[in-house]
């Protein structure tokens, strides 16, 4: 068995205090450790993500990190895959501990993704992680290969203009009532539909911002007397899909994630219909419907979010936290920080204002690197 006995997330927001990641990389580990109940000698491995040595301008971190946070004589490694890093980390903290290898795994997860370069250079370096010679080297921007995925989504899906109105409307809605988002906005149908146009059909309201920003977990095989409600992670899935949209099958779909959601349920024997509550990689409004879609967590999954089964009230929440789009995208944090959430909602200690009355049995937190190309899922059980 695999616990999440610590957890946190520090503010994603544009950070304009002179602080660094290793600022934030300390305050969100040594709050995780407290609530593990752990001491340093304690940790045995040291897991971080991160999306590009060029935010942080440090080669080799996880050395760095390991001697800042005080973990002497460590393993110590670092996990990239694109958006999808930091879920890739926890998928890396379970193997570890599940092979006997380790007792007890930090996993963090960072970038700098607002603060250390000018956006236009971020956007430029987020292009080189698709195919940095058919695309990023030629000016073809993430969200422009984002944009064709979901104009062909949209055609054979029935999903609308109003829909993707309305789930950056949700997402925004439940961001400000978490108190680390970002993006803490109230939409309207009109202000979104009139925001310039990125990429049609994305506007500059679709899109999720760039944020600085860091999420911890600690993973344990054994739990003590006082974190018994620990939830635990009982299956994780990954797979790829072809990175040029051109080459694949279904173009407006994320088969990967179909893929890796198979692999995470067959390992956590259960069925994606049993997931009481997920957080979904939403870079762009549209990703999260063709999330939940390859996710197989709905049979009519616009009949669902019309009728507000995906609402923060409602009988499957998605994106609780505001999601990328309102609690924030610091690539390298992103997945690490869906685990923490999950965490928390399934031991009952999230936001109050978001916390569901009725703890659900299971949670999903999912991410993928590209347009869906490298997807990752992990799947959590309450102990409660």
């Amino acid at each position: 068995m695999v616990y999440v006995t610590g957890y946190h997330l520090t503010d994603y927001n544009r950070r304009k205090d002179s602080s660094s990641f290793r600022d934030w990389i300390s305050e969100t580990f040594e709050v995780s450790l407290s609530m593990s109940e752990l001491d340093r000698h304690d940790i045995d491995t040291l897991i971080i993500s991160s999306e590009s040595d060029f935010f942080t301008l440090q080669l080799n971190p996880s050395a760095v990190i390991a001697d800042d946070l005080g973990l002497t004589n460590v393993e110590a490694f670092r996990v990239e895959g694109g958006g999808a890093s930091g879920q890739l980390a926890i998928h890396q903290g379970v193997k570890s501990i599940l092979s006997t290898s380790s007792k007890n795994v930090a996993v963090i997860g960072f970038d700098p993704s607002a603060s250390q370069l000018p956006s236009e250079t971020i956007k430029k370096l987020y292009s080189y992680s698709f195919d940095a010679l058919t695309d990023g080297m030629n000016e073809v921007t993430a969200t422009s290969i984002y944009a064709l995925s979901m104009q062909i989504f949209m055609e054979t899906s029935g999903l609308g203009e109003n829909d993707l109105a309305d789930v950056t409307i949700n997402n925004r809605n439940n961001a400000c009532l978490n108190p680390g988002a970002h993006l803490k906005l109230n939409h309207t149908r009109d202000e979104i539909k009139n925001s310039p146009i990125i990429a049609s059909p994305y506007r500059r309201l679709h899109c999720s911002p760039l944020s600085d920003g860091a999420a911890s977990v600690i993973l344990s095989k054994n739990i003590n007397s006082r974190r018994k409600t620990a939830p635990s992670i009982i299956g994780i899935g990954s797979a790829t899909d072809r990175v040029n949209l051109g080459y694949r099958n279904e173009m407006g779909e994320f088969i990967a994630k179909t893929l890796a959601m198979k692999k995470a349920c067959k390992m956590a024997q259960i069925r994606p219909n049993e997931i009481g509550v997920a957080e979904v990689y939403d870079a762009y409004a549209g990703a999260q419907f063709q999330a939940i879609r390859a996710l197989n967590l709905s049979l009519d999954f616009l009949k669902d979010f019309r009728d507000g089964v995906f609402n923060s009230d409602g009988s499957l929440p998605v994106n609780i936290s505001g999601g990328l789009m309102g609690q924030g995208a610091p690539a390298g944090a992103i997945g690490v920080g869906q685990t923490a959430s999950c965490a928390m909602l399934l031991e009952g200690n999230y936001h109050d204002k978001l916390q569901m009355s009725k703890i659900p049995k299971y949670a999903l937190a999912d991410t993928h690197g590209g347009v869906g190309t490298l997807s990752a899922v992990s799947i959590l059980e309450s102990n409660i």
